[in-house]
């Protein structure tokens, strides 16, 4: 059973009512309205069958916290007396509450820090953090790791990750760093929310039949300012392989959470190109993945390390190439891929399908049924597998030393 602390709104309800302030540039509320989903994708009819359209919303790539605060709240586990739960989840908003500040001219440090601060001081107050110091406690945080581990002062984001109290909690996001056990990655949110299960097979079916005109993708932007930039590099191999490849140009933001180009262009594709984005991983590789393409990976750290949880260990659902290969001119992107040959190709593709249900975030508060189960019900599952591991460890740990004493 998980008990969900009922937080003062300051931490989560009033962050979210103050979507218009959370982006210097724009609105945030039509982003994260819809329980986190988002507005309904209208952009996508024409692009998928009329039938699967209801599923797909325009969903913003940082809104896992609330995507799991609502379902957490309605979840068949839920324990509303804390001493039945073995688990403890903190409805924090935390990417939004760091978020805010990241590209206001005149946030501190002090700033990006403040809620989190305040969060910690008021969960060490609860009976159940006393007792454990927070081991089965979890939080999800929709930002990547790195945006809440400010080392030193005046540097990038905030240091929440590396305030005392946190030491124990196990976070979920949406990038980890993979030195820290107590980080777990999660899926990106992306458009496709389906309701039941038929629907998740529905798609399955639609992905799996598509013909596919395209060898391999990309959708992205160069990045000029960058020294030897891959981008660059991989969209310069796109344009020498002819009608092999195709690009969507995203600079200017112009990919956002309208997916009509980028899915179209994945639903075509056999491969998709997913270099590192602004870090390691991208929410593309799960747009690409959704679409029943492959991925093509160049840091292993772009998702080997990354969602051991919602992916298998071996290769046989993605393709890499060492990046460093490709810069040297050893390898070339579309050798690599012609070499793999349909029959593998379409195995590669049929295991990526499959994975789909694991990949998304069902928009039913109670999941997808008959026992299928979602990102969401991975992650709680995998949640509870780690504290009742690690109450059995401490627990033997603790029968021997009383046999020793």
């Amino acid at each position: 059973m998980v008990y969900v602390y009922d937080l003062p709104p300051m931490f989560n309800k009033d962050l979210l009512a103050a979507c218009d302030d959370l982006n210097p540039w724009a609105s945030r509320c039509a982003a994260f309205s819809n329980g986190g989903l988002g507005p309904p994708a209208a952009d996508l009819a024409g692009v998928i069958p009329s039938s699967i359209l209801p599923s797909w919303y325009s969903t913003d790539q940082f809104a896992a916290e609330i995507i799991f605060h609502r379902r957490m709240l309605a979840h068949r586990c839920r324990a509303h007396d804390p001493s039945a739960a073995a688990a403890f989840y903190v409805p924090f908003y935390g990417g939004l509450a760091v978020g805010r500040h990241l590209w206001s001219p005149n946030s501190t440090s002090s700033d990006r820090d403040r809620d989190c601060a305040l969060l910690l001081r008021w969960v060490r107050d609860q009976p159940p953090w006393s007792r454990s110091n927070g081991w089965d406690h979890f939080i999800i945080l929709g930002r990547i790791t790195w945006d809440f581990r400010r080392s030193r002062e005046g540097d990038w984001g905030g240091s929440f990750l590396y305030m005392p109290g946190m030491e124990n909690v196990t976070r979920l996001l949406i990038e980890r760093n993979p030195w820290d056990e107590k980080d777990v990655g999660i899926p990106y949110p992306i458009g496709f929310h389906p309701r039941t299960a038929a629907q998740v097979r529905e798609w399955q079916r639609f992905v799996l039949g598509r013909s596919r005109s395209t060898l391999f993708s990309f959708a992205g932007a160069a990045r000029a300012g960058f020294k030897d930039d891959f981008r660059g590099l991989l969209l310069g191999e796109c344009r020498r392989a002819g009608g092999k490849c195709r690009s969507v140009d995203c600079s200017g933001g112009r990919c956002g959470n309208r997916s009509a180009d980028t899915l179209g262009l994945f639903l075509d594709s056999t491969f998709c190109l997913q270099p590192r984005g602004d870090s390691f991983t991208r929410r593309s590789m799960f747009d690409c993945m959704v679409a029943g393409a492959v991925p093509v990976l160049f840091w292993r750290r772009s998702a080997y390390v990354q969602y051991r949880w919602f992916l298998p260990a071996g290769e046989e659902w993605s393709v890499f190439i060492d990046r460093r290969e490709v810069r040297s001119g050893a390898v070339s992107v579309r050798g690599v891929l012609e070499g793999i040959g349909a029959e593998r190709a379409r195995k590669m593709r049929e295991k990526v399908v499959e994975l789909i249900p694991r990949l998304v975030y069902a928009a039913a508060d109670g999941g997808l049924g008959e026992g299928m189960e979602d990102a969401f019900d991975v992650a709680v599952d995998g949640v509870l597998k780690r504290f009742r591991d690690r109450r059995r460890r401490t627990g033997e740990a603790e029968t021997v030393f009383g046999e020793v004493g």
